[in-house]
C-alpha cells in the first residue's frame, strides 16, 4: 500500500511538472509571430549576423559590431534560420525555446539545491521545485525575455543546468556531472557579459562545499597533508580538476579569439558604470535603492523590458518573495557563528550570494535604473524565494485550517497567473508605446519597399542615432531592422552621404529615418522633378 501510494504522488509530480511546462510553453509561444510587435535593431542584428554566418559558415566565437556579442546566441538563430527561414517569428522562437527549457532546469537545479536540508522532507522539497519552476513559468519578467532576440535569456538557462550539474556532482561525486557542469560553465561565457560574474559564485559554492566537508572531517583531527590526501584520492575532490579541464577546453576558443582581437574586450560597460561618473559612490547608492524599488514600487521604465514603470513583480509574488527572502537571510544568521557552514545555512548562503552577485550587473551602472534586462539572472532566486514564501505560508495556516490554507494557496497560484497573461498580451502587447519601441515603423517601412519595382533604386537615410555598422564609419544600427527583411536594391546611406546617389535616368526612391528640414531643402535642390509620397511616419521622395 505504501509503495502504491509512492507511485501515485510520483505520478502526480510528474503530470504537475508537465503541466507547468505547457503553461510555460503557451506564455512563451502564443500569439509569438505577432507579439512582440515590429522588429527591434539590436534583435535584427543578431538576425543579420546569423544569416551572414549560415551563407560564409564562419561560427564566430565573438561578433564585434554592436558593441560586441558573445557568439553562442547567434549560432542557435543561425540553426533556427536553417529549419525554418529567417522571420521575426523564427528569430524569436531560440528564446521562447530557451525559456521553456529553463523551467525545466530551474525545476531540477531547486531539487538539488534542497536535497541535502534535512529539515526538509522530500515531499516538501518537491513542492519547492515545483513552485520555483510555475513562478517561472508565469512571471512577466521571464516571459518577456522569452519572446525577444536577446542573447541573455541564454544565459539564464545555462546557469541553471550549470549549477544543477555541479550540485548533482557534489552530492553524487560524479565525473559525469563535473564534466557536464563544466561545459555549461564554460558555454555560459559564449552566452552573455553578465556571466563572467558566475566565476564569483562558482568560487563561492566551491569553497562552501569545501568547509562542509572539512566539518565533517574534522573531528578525525588528521594533519593538512592527510587531510588533502583523503579528500582528494579517498572522496574523489580530485574530480573538480574535470570541473575546470571542462571549462577550460570549453571557453578556449574565446580566450584565443580575446588574445588575438584585445579590443574586443573593450565594452560600452565602461560608459554606463557608476565609476564613469563624478560621484560614484552617490550613484552607486542611488542604482542600489532603485534596484531594491523594483521588485515591489517603480520596474524599468523601458517598454522593451517591461510594462514601463510597473514593478517587476505582480503585487501577489512581491509578498511571497519578500517573506522567501527575509526566511532564508534569518537562516544565516539565526545561529551561532560555530554552526555556521550547516547544510541548511549553507543553502541559504547560495541563494543569497547568487541574489547579491547576478545584481551587480545592473547595480554598477546609470543608465537606465532600474535595468530588467541586466538584473535576468536573479530571476531563478527570486523564483525559489517566492516559492519558499508561499511553502512557509502554505503550512502555517496549514496547523489551524486545512481549507483555508489550500483556498490561499490557490489564490496565489491562479491570480497572478491569469494577470501576468492579462498584462502581457492584453495590456503591454496591445500599447502603442510597445510597438514604437519594438520599431514597428521600421517594419512597416520594409514592407512597403519590398512592394516596390525591383528596377527601382532605394536609398534609405540612417539619420537616427545608433551605434555604426561597421564600426566606425557605417551606418547606424536602425538599418539592420530594414536589411533583416530587405529584399532587392535597396541602398543605405548616412546624412553627409546622398551625394553618392545616382539616378543614371533610372527612378529611384529616397526615405530619410527622420524628418530633418535642412536635409529635406537639400533633396529638393538636388532634384527638382520630384514627388513626395507620405508613408506612415516616413517622408518618400520619389524621383523619376
Amino acid at each position: 500500500m505504501k509503495a502504491k501510494k509512492k507511485y501515485f504522488n510520483r505520478k502526480i509530480h510528474i503530470i504537475l511538472l508537465l503541466l507547468i511546462i505547457v503553461i510555460a510553453a503557451v506564455f512563451r509561444l502564443w500569439q509569438l509571430q505577432i507579439t512582440p510587435p515590429g522588429l527591434y535593431p539590436d534583435e535584427a542584428m543578431n538576425g543579420n549576423d546569423a544569416i551572414e554566418t549560415l551563407a560564409t559558415g564562419e561560427f564566430k566565437t565573438f561578433y564585434p559590431e554592436n558593441n560586441g556579442r558573445e557568439g553562442l546566441y547567434i549560432w542557435l538563430l543561425s540553426f533556427s534560420f536553417k529549419i525554418f527561414e529567417p522571420s521575426p517569428w523564427s528569430l524569436r522562437l531560440v528564446s521562447a525555446i530557451l525559456g521553456i527549457l529553463t523551467i525545466l532546469g530551474l525545476y531540477l537545479l531547486t531539487k538539488e539545491i534542497f536535497y541535502r536540508t534535512k529539515t526538509n522532507s522530500k515531499n516538501k522539497i518537491n513542492q519547492i521545485a515545483l513552485l520555483s519552476s510555475f513562478f517561472m513559468a508565469i512571471s512577466f519578467w521571464h516571459i518577456n525575455f522569452s519572446r525577444i532576440g536577446f542573447r541573455a535569456i541564454l544565459m539564464v538557462f545555462l546557469i541553471c543546468f550549470a549549477f544543477y550539474f555541479l550540485l548533482r556532482a557534489f552530492r553524487k561525486n560524479s565525473a559525469l556531472n563535473y564534466i557536464l557542469a563544466g561545459l555549461f560553465f564554460g558555454l555560459g561565457f559564449y552566452s552573455y557579459l553578465a556571466f563572467r560574474l558566475v566565476v564569483l559564485l562558482l568560487g563561492i559554492t566551491i569553497l562552501i562545499q569545501a568547509v562542509i566537508y572539512w566539518q565533517k572531517r574534522k573531528k578525525q583531527k588528521e594533519n593538512f597533508r592527510k587531510f588533502l590526501k583523503i579528500a582528494f584520492l579517498n572522496h574523489g575532490w580530485w574530480k573538480i580538476g574535470l570541473l575546470f579541464l571542462s571549462i577550460l577546453i570549453a571557453v578556449l576558443p574565446l580566450i584565443i579569439t580575446f588574445v588575438n582581437n584585445p579590443e574586443y574586450l573593450i565594452s560600452r560597460t565602461g560608459n554606463i558604470s557608476i565609476f564613469a561618473a563624478e560621484k560614484p559612490l552617490q550613484e552607486f547608492g542611488v542604482s542600489i535603492i532603485k534596484t531594491a524599488g523594483m521588485f515591489h514600487i517603480y520596474g524599468d521604465w523601458n517598454w522593451r523590458h517591461n510594462f514601463a514603470g510597473s514593478p517587476l513583480l505582480h503585487w501577489t509574488v512581491g509578498i511571497l518573495f519578500a517573506l522567501g527572502f527575509m526566511i532564508t537571510f534569518k537562516n544565516i544568521f539565526s545561529r551561532s557563528i560555530k554552526e555556521f557552514f550547516t547544510i541548511k545555512r549553507s543553502t541559504s548562503i547560495f541563494l543569497l550570494s547568487w541574489f547579491v552577485i547576478m545584481l551587480l550587473p545592473s547595480i554598477l551602472t546609470r543608465e537606465g535604473m532600474p535595468h530588467a534586462l541586466r538584473s535576468i539572472g536573479i530571476i531563478p532566486i527570486v523564483c525559489i524565494y517566492t516559492a519558499i514564501g508561499l511553502i512557509w505560508i502554505f503550512y502555517w495556516l496549514l496547523k489551524s485550517n486545512k481549507n483555508f490554507a489550500i483556498l490561499i494557496l490557490l489564490f496565489f497560484i491562479i491570480y497572478p497567473t491569469f494577470a501576468n497573461y492579462h498584462k502581457y498580451f492584453i495590456k503591454w502587447s496591445n500599447n502603442p508605446n510597445v510597438s514604437a519601441a519594438f520599431r514597428q515603423d521600421l517594419v512597416n517601412l520594409t514592407c512597403h519597399l519590398n512592394h516596390l519595382s525591383k528596377d527601382i533604386n532605394k536609398y534609405v537615410i540612417v539619420n537616427e542615432p545608433g551605434v555604426p555598422i561597421p564600426y566606425p564609419d557605417g551606418v547606424p544600427t536602425p538599418a539592420q531592422t530594414i536589411k533583416f527583411s530587405a529584399k532587392d536594391n535597396i541602398n543605405y546611406l548616412k546624412e553627409n552621404q546622398i551625394n553618392q546617389i545616382k539616378t543614371q535616368d533610372q527612378a529611384i526612391i529616397i526615405v530619410p529615418l527622420r524628418k530633418n528640414p535642412a536635409l529635406d531643402q537639400q533633396i529638393k535642390n538636388k532634384w527638382s522633378d520630384l514627388k513626395i509620397i507620405k508613408i506612415n511616419e516616413f517622408d518618400m521622395y520619389e524621383i523619376n
